[in-house]
């Protein structure tokens, strides 16, 4: 199968950005075997490596990705990864209880292997921070949407904390909130810094991983191969883990929901604007309405700094404009003016596009889709929880190491198709766009 396009990230790796230049890629030249091939180093293709390592330590295991890591969607992100339901669909991210119970025993099996890389390969806290997260309210509607969420969090018998406007006001240092929900489950990711660190560990024991080595063509004749632009892997088993991109080699047609979101983040803040701002130097909040603005700020390597995320769009094509970037920076600018006025004069040093792959019934494209090729894509916009779950279990999957959770999964449906381009482009947008409009002051 040829690849009939490859993987554009708009806007810089700003994640990336902040940390100290990347040693030089080792590109795919020539031809080689392996016993395993992983194509994509983000969250899925590195759980995926990670797990081959531990089943098949004596294995050769290639990894492919096609720009450097952490450059594409998995150091695009804003960096939560979440155990709690967060169905980007809902109202308030919450479901029916017994399918959220067995949702988030999923998400903490995979937070539970992440945590795994990250003390195996002594990360330091500031890429993985067990330190919870806020559905931050700024609104009546808002907080009405916590407070539902929470009862049913309770119903589930989950632990939830709820802040008033006064202990909002403390936390983020504005007084735009009205009240904040307070879960202790989620991590928080400097997300490059992650996705490198688990990379250079796993290099290091012996995976190869080769970097700027797109595959344009992936053919079966027995076994697989990939062809890159300098060279060609072949191998028995291939583990595709390329979220949305999928569609690109030819798999799930008319299945995936193909959506960007879009994030700024300000240059370092000055000593005296920290100072000015007051409240927590590291915290993160989700909106109460899913079509909100996203809000993190952090302390660490790259300063202080404050990440706005907001706006989404169907793009089928993969691609947006700089355009693009340009119309929705106003809207981060915005955004971001109207919770902290004291730093509206404070710039945006980066603004961003990150790819995410939704299905219409909320599912994973997981499974072997041809004998000896498996997919561990379609993360619905949850990639570093879900994506680091399928990664792992795609790898138990071509294993044969069977589990409760890998038939679960399975157990799903395969994802619904979606009605005819022009109809999917209009319907998703609009929805999107009315969505928007809804949340008010949450956006």
């Amino acid at each position: 199968m040829k690849v009939s396009r490859l993987p554009i990230d708009p806007g810089p790796a700003a994640w990336a950005d902040l940390l100290p230049p990347a040693a030089a890629a080792q590109r795919l030249e020539g031809r080689h075997t392996a016993d395993w091939l992983v194509i994509g180093g983000g969250f899925a293709g590195l759980a995926a490596l990670a797990r081959l390592k531990q089943l098949h330590p004596a294995d050769k295991i290639i990894l492919l990705e096609a720009s450097r890591i952490a450059d594409g969607p998995a150091g695009r992100n804003s960096g939560f990864m979440i155990d709690l339901p967060h169905d980007l669909a809902s109202e308030d991210y919450g479901g029916a209880l017994n399918e959220d119970r067995r949702q988030i025993a999923a998400n903490r099996a995979a937070i539970a292997f992440a945590r795994q890389m990250a003390e195996e390969f002594e990360l330091p806290c500031e890429a993985f921070n067990p330190c919870g997260k806020f559905n931050a309210a700024a609104s009546a509607k808002g907080h009405r949407h916590n407070q539902d969420y929470a009862r049913h969090l309770t119903r589930m018998g989950e632990p939830w904390e709820m802040y008033d406007a006064a202990q909002m006001a403390e936390l983020t240092g504005t007084g735009y909130y009205q009240s904040g929900l307070f879960t202790p489950g989620t991590v928080m990711l400097q997300p490059a810094m992650y996705i490198r660190g688990i990379a250079r560990g796993l290099a290091s024991h012996h995976a190869l991983i080769f970097e700027n080595s797109p595959v344009t063509a992936l053919d079966h004749n027995g076994d697989w191969s990939a062809t890159t632009p300098s060279g060609q892997v072949t191998a028995p088993r291939v583990i595709l883990a390329v979220n949305g991109h999928a569609n690109s080699f030819g798999l799930y047609p008319q299945q995936l929901i193909h959506v960007f979101t879009y994030a700024s983040m300000t240059r370092a803040l000055t000593a005296q604007e920290v100072k000015t701002l007051g409240g927590a130097r590291n915290w993160g909040a989700t909106p109460a309405d899913p079509l909100g603005t996203t809000v993190r700020r952090i302390s660490g390597m790259g300063g202080d700094r404050i990440i706005i995320r907001n706006r989404a769009t169907f793009d089928p094509s993969m691609q947006v404009s700089e355009r693009r970037i340009r119309a929705v920076s106003r809207s981060h600018d915005a955004s971001f003016s109207a919770r902290f006025p004291a730093l509206r004069h404070v710039s945006m040093q980066y603004r961003w596009g990150g790819r995410l792959c939704l299905s219409r019934n909320n599912v994973a494209a997981f499974g072997e889709v041809m004998p000896g090729l498996y997919s561990a894509c379609c993360q619905n916009g949850l990639g570093t929880a879900k994506g680091t779950l399928h990664g792992m279990l795609a790898a138990d999957l071509a294993s044969g190491h069977d589990s409760p959770l890998l038939q679960q999964v399975q157990e799903q449906a395969a994802p619904r198709r979606l009605p005819p381009p022009p109809l999917a482009w209009l319907g998703a947008n609009a929805l999107m766009k009315w969505g928007e409009w809804t949340a008010g002051a949450e956006l």
